[in-house]
């Protein structure tokens, strides 16, 4: 008799580099800077408050990838972070007036400051000192503004606004061009790099309507932050994806479609496509009880961790089979075996966020070549 075949193990999950995302945008950043009509290359100044060794990495890692492209980049050092500090320096000494400074200086087209510096409530508030026409993180309040209400194209004159509004908030957009006379907002790096992977690697359905493309997709993203695991839910839900955010004392659900179609009915904003309904923007409510992180696993298609600790580890063994892994901790978020489960891992995201926020500093130049014909 012909003998069984012995059993084989199963190929592991494909290991993704961010060196192969970030190609295409290396090369529109690369087009991008050849078709500027500027007398100079664009300045791009980063702040550092601090002695924090990532933040002086990745500081480092701008400097060389603003160098290569021919992006002038300059690197203001304050308080702590100075070599010749005063023993009585502090995290975050002399930060504001380096904001306020650059703000003023007309030959500084974008402006980025290394966090964590203070804490979350005092970094929020220098975030909002920054400029928005010189926010190349996109951490501006009116930036997160348009990005929780699904608005993706501005007026760069609404920028001068004290504050946003939404009494003329214009339709959801059919397309990924920008309507005459107006720009993409600008959107947070970090978030808006993990999209682009996982547009990538065909998460987003390309097929479906834009806006919607992440539909059918159950995704949880670990760790809430205002920085990173929150806009980036929201972005996820907004472009169709069931998203459960999962931080350290909840989890919460974030999604465009409401719970059943009766509800959807008598819900205040939501419309109607193909015969499905759903909000114009994202909905967040608490998960209900019995949803834990292992059952949310469970469920997604995707899986990112943000989490700032090297301790931290998502179990192997709760993934559903065959979903996608992103690692965007700058310390490995998931077990050494995760590709037994995964059919891809993106370990680190870092090339593509560089390559994001370059994009976001050509596009604040838009806001300021629109602002000028409009003035």
């Amino acid at each position: 008799m012909d003998r069984e075949p012995e059993p084989s193990l199963a190929p592991k999950g494909v290991l993704l580099k961010a060196d192969v995302i970030a190609e295409p945008f290396l090369a529109e950043v690369k087009q991008s800077l050849v078709t500027l009509s500027r007398s100079r290359p664009p300045k791009l100044i980063g702040i550092l408050a601090t002695t924090n060794a990532p933040s002086r990495s990745y500081a480092e890692f701008t400097r060389k990838q603003c160098v290569a492209l021919g992006i002038e980049f300059e690197l203001r050092e304050v308080g702590p972070a100075l070599k010749k500090a005063s023993e009585y320096s502090a995290d975050g000494d002399g930060v504001e007036e380096a904001i306020i400074e650059a703000n003023a200086d007309d030959t500084i087209d974008g402006i980025m400051v290394y966090y964590p510096i203070f804490g979350k409530e005092q970094d929020h508030y220098l975030q909002q000192i920054v400029s928005p026409f010189k926010d190349v993180e996109g951490l501006n309040f009116k930036f997160h503004f348009n990005l929780y209400h699904n608005i993706r194209y501005l007026e760069p004159k609404s920028l001068l606004a004290s504050s946003p509004s939404l009494a003329h908030t214009p339709a959801p957009p059919k397309d990924d061009v920008p309507p005459p006379g107006t720009v993409k907002s600008i959107l947070p790096c970090t978030p808006l790099g993990v999209v682009k992977a996982l547009e990538r690697v065909s998460v987003y359905n390309g097929l479906l309507p834009y806006g919607d493309r992440a539909y059918g997709r159950t995704i949880t993203v670990i760790n809430r932050s205002e920085v990173v695991g929150r806009p980036l839910a929201a972005l996820l839900a907004n472009d169709g994806a069931h998203v459960f955010s999962v931080d350290i004392d909840s989890i919460q659900e974030y999604t465009k479609r409401p719970t059943s179609a009766a509800s959807a009915t008598s819900a205040g904003g939501a419309e109607r496509a193909g015969g499905r309904a759903y909000h114009p923007r994202h909905v967040v409510r608490p998960a209900l009880p019995e949803f834990d992180l292992e059952r949310c696993l469970a469920l997604s298609d995707v899986v990112i961790s943000a989490v700032p600790s090297a301790e931290y580890k998502v179990p192997t063994a709760a993934l559903k089979d065959g979903c996608v892994c992103v690692n965007v901790a700058a310390d490995k978020n998931f077990e050494s075996d995760v590709r037994d489960k995964a059919s891809l891992y993106i370990p680190a995201v870092g090339k593509v966020t560089i390559l994001m926020l370059l994009r976001n500093l050509l596009r604040l130049l838009q806001y300021q070549d629109l602002l000028k014909a409009t003035l």
